[in-house]
């Protein structure tokens, strides 16, 4: 990113070319008595950071946590890993961090970077009559034209979450008889092409049913690619069918050694139905535990306390986890009781500026602070929980203010970001000034 708002791109440069001396130097400027003049590389990346503000603990008053603790750090970053957390250098020749606040970087859990406007033309939601089935037919109308680009609308997409902090993304992406595994390919050219500085797993999504339309054959497919997860959407309102259609996607998952992550937004019994027959399949296959989601699960937010209760405990125990975007208005998610069983909740944008949603920052974080003002997290302690959310589960501090990240051989995933504390970051929706990705400054 080139937005250092606190340094001049010319000290920027001056000051990675510092950090990062001795990246690639030849062989033979080290000892050109001792080798042959073959060109061969020292491939150490380093970079060096002073004044990097970390989080060491917590503020008490009696047993409230009135504050957050904070140190200015040394820090160094080799071969992608973190190699040195130390006492401040002020003055070492190192990028300056101007006393900003390191976080691990963030992860956008539910996307779709396969198919979006953004870096194209500005378009409103086109919405198709008849519900999700009518969108299914505009998809099929408008799909090929959207393939024509969305190489490159998907490398822009991943420069936006990037520009917020965010340097992994689980993407889902459409696998159907319209795109066929066109959407695949093309969206698996952009993340090499962005492979330096940001990550992804794929979901193979049959947007448009497994049955509804024939998607089968392409779904087996695209399984025995390189892909995660084996996705799905609604299987009684799309495809009409339950137990066939969850059964189809956990053997698909199960003979290519996938995770699962399936659209879920049917809240009436349909729904309930769905996410409880997909905890008994589970606990008849354990090794999908830990791997299996359902993103959205709006029926969560439609039950009754006493069942929302019975569903969470369960769905901790078959350790399922739950994607949500967070909605607001009349649909609350129980994301408090889910974190009581400790389900995983993870979050994620969705759809940005595309046929299916017209808004969409590209920031998790504003996600977090989404539900810290949802579920009244408004002290400083709820605050700095609620940041988990945006970073996939890794917090500067433990619930003790005991400090647990970053640490030494860490993989080298942070921002720095303009706040004084992980509370701060989430309430104020604070700025990101640089984001750090496996050891490579985006």
């Amino acid at each position: 990113m080139n937005n250092l708002n606190h340094l001049s791109r010319k000290q920027f440069i001056q000051n990675a070319a510092i950090a990062v001396a001795g990246a690639s130097l030849p062989l033979s400027t080290l000892n050109a008595k001792s080798i042959n003049p073959m060109h061969i590389e020292i491939k150490i990346k380093m970079l060096k950071f002073k004044n990097v503000r970390l989080e060491t603990g917590f503020i008490y008053d009696e047993a409230d946590v009135i504050g957050t603790k904070t140190d200015l750090f040394y820090i160094e970053v080799e071969n992608g890993k973190i190699s040195k957390i130390g006492s401040n250098q002020a003055n070492a020749d190192a990028i300056d961090a101007k006393g900003l606040l390191m976080l691990p970087s963030f992860r956008d859990m539910h996307i779709h970077l396969d198919k979006t406007f953004y870096g194209d033309k500005w378009q409103a939601i086109r919405r198709g009559a008849g519900g999700v089935k009518g969108m299914i037919a505009l998809e099929q109308k408008i799909l090929p034209d959207l393939l024509k680009n969305s190489t490159f609308k998907a490398e822009k997409l991943i420069e936006l979450l990037q520009s917020k902090g965010t340097g992994f993304a689980r993407s889902h992406v459409n696998i159907e008889p319209t795109s066929k595994l066109q959407s695949l390919k093309n969206l698996q050219k952009a993340l090499e092409n962005k492979h330096k500085s940001f990550s992804a797993e794929i979901v193979a999504f049959p947007q448009h049913g497994v049955y509804y339309t024939d998607s089968v054959p392409y779904l087996k497919e695209a399984a025995q690619m390189d892909i995660d997860f084996i996705g799905g959407v609604d299987p009684y309102s799309i495809d009409g069918q339950i137990e066939e259609t969850i059964d189809f996607t956990v053997q698909l998952a199960l003979d290519n050694q996938k995770g699962i992550d399936i659209h879920l937004h049917e809240s009436g019994e349909s729904g309930l139905k769905t996410v409880e027959y997909l905890i008994d399949k589970v606990n008849e296959n354990p090794t999908l535990k830990g791997k299996t989601f359902l993103s959205h699960c709006f029926v969560l937010g439609k039950i009754d306390k006493v069942k929302q209760e019975e569903i969470a405990e369960k769905l901790g125990s078959a350790q399922i986890g739950i994607v949500s975007t967070i909605p607001f208005g009349g649909l609350i998610m129980p994301i408090p009781t889910l974190y009581k069983y400790n389900v995983t909740v993870m979050t994620g944008n969705d759809s940005i500026v595309d046929h299916w949603n017209t808004f969409g920052t590209g920031s998790v974080l504003q996600k977090a602070n989404l539900m810290a003002q949802l579920y009244g997290y408004s002290s400083e302690f709820l605050l700095s929980r609620s940041l988990k959310i945006a970073t996939g589960g890794t917090l500067p501090l433990n619930d003790k203010g005991v400090k647990q990240w970053p640490n030494v051989g860490d993989q080298a995933d942070f921002v720095l970001i303009k706040a004084s504390c992980s509370a701060e970051a989430v309430s104020r929706i604070s700025d990101v000034e640089t984001l750090v990705h496996k050891g490579e400054l985006v």
